[in-house]
């Protein structure tokens, strides 16, 4: 008897897409709603396949994050290039931070991506640096431009705007574009204009990580 077309190698290539295709959009839906610790079985079950389907395909949840990411990781580094091609950097400075905000504000996986430390999902690592380098040229060329203080440092920014992004979400659900009024109030101490002497320096980035990590197991339950 001749082999079923169910069985060829080209319909099992076929099924094995379809099932990685549906554990993505599960994944990605999950993330956005309920944030990265989703149980992975709960994912798998949305799909509407089997946990081992799930691990065959992503072995861990960070593989599966970095995957489900990819798409917002290139579009950072794109808003970053287009924000260091403005003419104006305090604009440029301005559409970045917007367009985090946006992200942050409606999804929370990528909320989680941004003010947690998660290691060990694939690419993350450069993407952050990405962004701290991005943030530090913006700065640098607002005062160069005389729009900025110039006693101001990307890590300033990387400190405030973290735990500010953690409660976008609940801020989200009251009104979706709050977030614009308080980034708005946030810059506007930067600019030149607002500037009084700062009582202390500010933290080294070897702090940054740890801080968020804290942050994050605080609010943990049972912690």
């Amino acid at each position: 008897m001749a082999p079923s077309s169910l069985h060829t190698p080209g319909r099992l290539r076929r099924d094995a897409q379809r099932n990685r295709d549906l554990l993505l959009a599960a994944a990605r839906d999950m993330f956005s709603r309920h944030g990265l610790d989703v149980p992975l079985d709960q994912i798998a079950k949305e799909a509407g396949v089997g946990n081992a389907t799930l691990y065959r395909h992503f072995p861990t949840r960070e593989a599966l994050i970095a995957e489900v990411f990819a798409d917002a990781g290139a579009g950072l580094v794109g808003a970053g290039e287009e924000a260091l091609a403005a003419e104006d950097a305090w604009t440029g400075l301005e559409r970045y931070f917007g367009r985090i905000f946006e992200l942050v504000s409606a999804d929370r996986g990528i909320n989680d991506l941004v003010t947690r430390a998660v290691p060990g999902v694939p690419g993350m690592a450069e993407i952050g640096r990405g962004h701290a380098a991005t943030v530090g040229a913006l700065i640098a060329r607002a005062q160069e431009q005389g729009t900025m203080r110039r006693d101001v440092v990307a890590m300033d920014l990387l400190f405030l705007l973290g735990p500010f992004c953690r409660a976008l979400p609940a801020a989200a659900e009251l009104r979706p574009d709050l977030w614009r009024r308080y980034l708005a109030l946030l810059l506007d101490g930067l600019r030149t204009q607002a500037t009084h002497p700062l009582p202390v320096p500010p933290i080294g980035e070897e702090h940054l990580d740890r801080m968020f990590a804290e942050l994050w197991t605080a609010e943990q339950p049972g912690v």
